[in-house]
């Protein structure tokens, strides 16, 4: 696949710290902005899988990074998101380039969309995965809680 585009859109696990590809990431790109793009989030049990279109009121949130080296990045996350020949068809993930908002500009940027059927997984109504993450825990660890 041609790179067309030296930023990478991310918005699920590639942004958790303790996350080892998170941890590449850091090491090889540069954060440039927070964005978002219309679009829908769910819950796909380990992971989150975006789907984008012009849904009106939703939107997926991540963060963009200007990669170091766009060859070789997209190789190791390609490999982390399971897309390229190694894999079976269909891919779970594809990459494509999208347009990205940002606070102050549009940005078109590389995006691992999710390529199989949602209608089983949970939406994630906020789109972001991480609050997502922290409000889970939090509700998990409340029902943990004896009653007094």
């Amino acid at each position: 696949m041609e790179t067309t585009s030296q930023f990478l859109f991310v918005y699920g696990t590639l942004l958790q710290p303790g996350n080892e590809f998170a941890a590449y990431l850091n090491k090889h790109c540069k954060f440039i902005a927070d964005g978002r793009i219309r679009g829908r989030l769910y819950d796909i049990g380990e992971y989150p899988g975006a789907v984008i279109g012009n849904t009106a009121e939703r939107y997926i949130y991540g963060s963009i990074f200007m990669m170091d080296d766009p060859d070789i990045i997209l190789k190791v996350i390609d490999d982390y998101e399971g897309v390229g020949g190694l894999y079976q068809h269909p891919h779970e993930y594809i990459r494509e380039t999208v347009s990205i908002y940002t606070t102050n500009d549009i940005m078109e940027c590389w995006m691992y969309l999710y390529n199989l059927p949602v209608a089983a997984y949970n939406e994630i109504t906020t789109g972001d995965y991480i609050q997502y993450l922290k409000d889970t825990s939090v509700k998990n660890n409340a029902a943990k809680q004896p009653f007094k």
